[in-house]
């Protein structure tokens, strides 16, 4: 297994369950590829971004229950969400069957006018009745389908694009329309657990302490800082691995789980030629994601995050408040403990007008809009700050991105590919990642005559949307 993200971290686990016996090397000093987190060099843990679950994420759910990293994520059942002009709201699941289980918080939420509400509604709609999938999606961006769709200017740019950018990781006019609607579909529409909100209650690094022993308990071996320098070939079938010393060992069978622009060097120049496995790569375009870090001398903000509508900043998660360890009393409530200072993390997705800038200037940018939703700050201390810019945080999910994405098979025997990159039906999220590991795992194991299912199913459709389903499938 070359790579220990979560496409690579989710396949060893599996594999190791079914009994091979598996070596796992990542380049890095730790596992999780761009969803971990490191020390400063004044001792903060950060994250290289947030990450968050969804209730929709069901392979990730179930990676997590496999490692033991679920009692590690405290879930929360709603969104809140703030204005420029002040409005707040709170996006939740009602007493209403699916798809009408989160109207009551649409019809209380100030920031939109009744008009706006009233073309979301229609667009919403026209998802849930058809299952899922409305005809006439296929290769549009999502800006097209909502403009083809009457939405206002302030549905689009106070709701939708909202939402997506941060799903997405991408502006509604690059997006598919296939993907935003599948994110609206499967998060809010089609079961009313699928907008939980699941949040790591500790650093990223430590989320994944559990995949190792999980590897190891079955006799596997995870190594860091061993990065492959090339993947070896001979007669059509995987021979062994080369690594940056030199060194080269060989396997039955072989996981590439690295980033797709890393890949196609590890391998035969043939691989990325016309009509090859990996042809399609080299039209990927990629996207960035920025996150702030700000620590302030006292507490600042009382919620556990929160999303902004018509700013800069995105999302604004609470650090101090995430981390705090959790007591249950007797009545099992949970209480957190108190701290003096507070530590934000501010996160925007589809950065690309903040990757040129300086790093301060992000900082002061950050800070004036927080000043304005959080009061508190003007006269709160900045002890530190840091910026950290992933450049190429994801793959752009863009009209007719599918094409160009490699399956798990790669064509070459016992080499398999995983990576959100590969065909997973997902965008680029952590869930994609971990259906790809499983999906690679499932072709290991079937080329060895030992098949065995570890992708999870969607969840199930409950109300009206499971019967609109089923007839928009009928028709």
């Amino acid at each position: 297994m070359i790579g220990g993200g979560l496409a690579g971290m989710s396949c060893a686990v599996a594999l190791a369950e079914a009994g091979i016996r598996v070596r796992l090397f990542e380049k890095k000093p730790h596992l999780g590829g761009r969803a971990t987190s490191y020390t400063l060099p004044d001792g903060s843990e950060v994250d290289n971004c947030q990450h968050l679950t969804l209730g929709c994420c069901t392979n990730l759910a179930d990676f997590f229950r496999r490692v033991g990293a679920d009692k590690k994520i405290r879930t929360y059942d709603r969104m809140y969400l703030m204005d420029r002009d002040g409005a707040r709201g709170t996006m939740k699941s009602g007493i209403f069957p699916p798809p009408f289980h989160m109207a009551g918080s649409m019809v209380l939420f100030g920031a939109l006018s009744i008009s706006d509400k009233r073309s979301i509604g229609k667009a919403l709609m026209a998802i849930a009745r058809a299952g899922g999938s409305p005809a006439g999606i296929e290769g549009i961006t999502m800006l097209d389908w909502l403009r083809g769709m009457k939405q206002t200017p302030d549905a689009i740019a106070r709701f939708w694009r909202v939402v997506l950018v941060s799903a997405l990781d991408e502006e509604l006019e690059f997006a598919e329309a296939r993907y935003g609607i599948d994110v609206f579909w499967k998060t809010f529409l089609a079961n009313r657990e699928g907008s939980l909100i699941g949040l790591p209650s500790v650093p990223l690094a430590e989320l994944y302490e559990g995949c190792g022993a999980a590897i190891t308990r079955q006799g596997g071996e995870v190594k860091t800082r061993a990065g492959v320098r090339e993947i070896r070939l001979q007669d059509d079938r995987f021979l062994g691995a080369v690594f940056e010393d030199g060194t080269e060992i060989g396997a039955d069978a072989c996981v590439a789980a690295v980033p797709y622009e890393a890949l196609p060097a590890m391998l035969p120049k043939s691989m990325a030629e016309q009509g090859a496995p990996l042809s399609g790569l080299r039209n990927l375009k990629t996207s960035p994601i920025t996150s702030v870090h700000l620590w302030y001398d006292r507490p600042v903000m009382d919620r556990p995050y929160l999303a902004l509508i018509d700013y800069t900043t995105q999302w604004i998660f609470n650090k101090t408040q995430l981390y705090e360890p959790l007591r249950t009393d007797g009545d099992g409530t949970r209480c957190s403990d108190e701290s003096g200072g507070q530590y934000l993390q501010i996160v925007i997705s589809a950065s690309y007008d903040l990757v040129p800038r300086a790093r301060q200037e992000i900082i002061d940018l950050c800070c004036k809009e927080l000043a304005d939703i959080l009061p508190t700050t003007r006269t709160a201390k900045l002890v530190r700050s840091t910026v950290i810019k992933e450049v190429k945080a994801t793959f752009s999910p863009a009209p007719g991105v599918d094409k160009w994405r490699p399956a798990q098979e790669s064509g070459i025997r016992n080499l398999y590919f995983a990576g959100d990159f590969t065909r997973t039906g997902w965008p680029s999220t952590m869930e994609g990642a971990v259906r790809s590991g499983y999906l690679a795992a499932e072709a290991m194991l079937a080329s060895f005559g030992r098949p065995r299912k570890f992708l999870q199913p969607d969840l199930p459709l409950e109300g009206f949307s499971k019967r609109w389903a089923e007839r928009a499938r009928r028709n």
